[in-house]
């Protein structure tokens, strides 16, 4: 797909929101889930979704996710239960997914319904045969309230087996207030700015960069950031589908612009090791505690990073500001991730439970909690507890169909998706060896070729 003026005009709107961080909006509001709105409560709004009666029936979903994302999903199948008299239980599931369901799913228990994180992952459980297809109610809610290309993400050879509830903008670099004044420096619009930022704030005495090296999907998202903005759409579709091959020149820019942070230890908290060592939660509660003198000044991931900041003193807004992921070639990156409902029983329950996560009404509920973006383009921004995050949600949804989907996620999960192996653990190498761009892409080229070809 070529690069539209829709998502030039949402790399626009990713720019307002670093200019909103400045402004310093609040991002603390208390949701309106106090209210009463989002908690299960009856309200004077209307239902934009009809859900049958579940009375006596039992509904099991599993999902990865654990702590306020548990918490506010949760929220999300307490409202389910209300209207439909249904009984749900949360299944904590770990990664690989895929893995786990087959375990599950072997022993002759599946849950109703998965959440799953990767493209590739539901692709790998319709051929195993355990997705079932979206019933006609939730594929109503789909046409109504998505763009087609999160429909398209959730299909496989034309059926829709999907659908795509938790999105995410991963094209986002939040950073320490006070530590940019007291260094002096400025937002970045480039990726040249960005690396002039880093160095102004190592000589004011804080480490710039903090990167959870442990854990491999950081580090994917490092790659496919630049390298979209770098190669561009066409070429970031063709790797995604390896139909060209990580040999490929346009891998090897990327990666040679990835190693000019990668290749300065100094520039990144507790060096190569240190980031090795570090999870993704701690890469950003690191970056926001210690007030002016943290371990790391910035930290890249996407929307979802206000979790972890909400677990520190900070406040969105006014001591963790945000910025677009500068842009390497002519514009910043639009890359987004998701998390898809999946049903893998046939049954009355689970497909009312595709439903309801197709709707506006179950988007609200965890918009207005915090930490969370919809792709449902009908679900009023208002709902987001504060402006910044507003903003991120309505950038999403701008993009339209010509937002770019997690390379990783729509890779087989052997190749971008498991600990460990495939692109996470080459990616972790290169971290510790970023010199090695030969061997990086030659590694990266085996494992895809053997993932893609099973």
């Amino acid at each position: 797909m070529r690069t539209t003026l829709r998502m030039r005009r949402a790399a626009l709107v990713f720019t307002a929101v670093g200019a909103l961080a400045l402004t310093g909006c609040s991002g603390d509001g208390d949701s309106k889930d106090k209210a009463g709105e989002g908690s299960g409560k009856k309200t004077d709004s209307p239902s934009s979704v009809a859900l049958p009666k579940l009375d006596g029936e039992k509904v099991s979903v599993a999902a990865v996710w654990t702590g306020p994302e548990q918490a506010n999903f949760t929220k999300v199948l307490d409202e389910f239960e209300k209207r439909t008299g249904a009984t749900v239980t949360f299944v904590p599931a770990q990664d690989p997914i895929v893995n786990f369901l087959g375990t599950k799913i072997a022993g002759g228990q599946p849950p109703d319904v998965a959440m799953i994180p990767q493209v590739g992952a539901i692709q790998q459980a319709v051929a195993k045969k355990w997705a079932k297809p979206v019933g006609n109610e939730a594929r109503a809610q789909l046409g109504q309230n998505y763009a087609q290309v999160w429909q398209d993400l959730g299909a496989v050879d034309g059926t829709q087996y999907g659908v795509y509830f938790k999105a995410a903008n991963k094209s986002l670099i939040w950073y320490n207030a006070a530590v940019f004044e007291n260094a002096g420096a400025s937002e970045p619009k480039t990726w040249k700015d960005f690396l002039a930022t880093a160095e102004t704030v190592s000589a004011s005495g804080v480490t710039p960069v903090s990167v959870g090296g442990a854990d491999g999907w950081t580090l994917t998202d490092w790659f496919e950031n630049i390298y979209l903005s770098q190669a561009g759409p066409e070429k970031y579709d063709q790797l995604a589908k390896h139909e060209i091959k990580w040999t490929d020149p346009s891998v090897k820019d990327a990666l040679t612009t990835l190693a000019e942070l990668f290749g300065k230890p100094s520039l990144i908290a507790g060096g190569a090791d240190g980031a090795l060592q570090t999870e993704f939660p701690a890469s950003v509660t690191q970056t926001f505690t210690g007030g002016d003198q943290p371990k790391g000044a910035m930290v890249f991931e996407g929307d979802f990073v206000s979790i972890n900041i909400a677990q520190t003193k900070a406040k969105i807004g006014t001591d963790a500001k945000v910025f677009p992921f500068p842009a390497v070639g002519a514009d910043s990156p639009v890359v987004t991730g998701g998390d898809a409902a999946v049903a893998l029983k046939d049954s009355k329950g689970a497909q009312a439970l595709l439903t309801w996560l197709a709707s506006t009404d179950a988007a609200k509920i965890w918009a207005e909690a915090g930490g969370f973006i919809s792709p449902n383009k009908g679900l009023d921004a208002a709902a987001y507890p504060n402006d910044v995050q507003r903003k991120m949600a309505e950038a999403l949804v701008a993009a339209g169909d010509d937002v770019r989907f997690d390379m990783s996620d729509q890779a087989p999960q052997s190749f971008g998706g498991t600990p460990g192996k495939g692109e996470w653990k080459t990616l972790q190498d290169f971290l510790k060896n970023p010199k090695d761009i030969a061997g990086t892409q030659a590694k990266l080229e085996s494992d895809a070729a053997e993932a893609y070809k099973s």
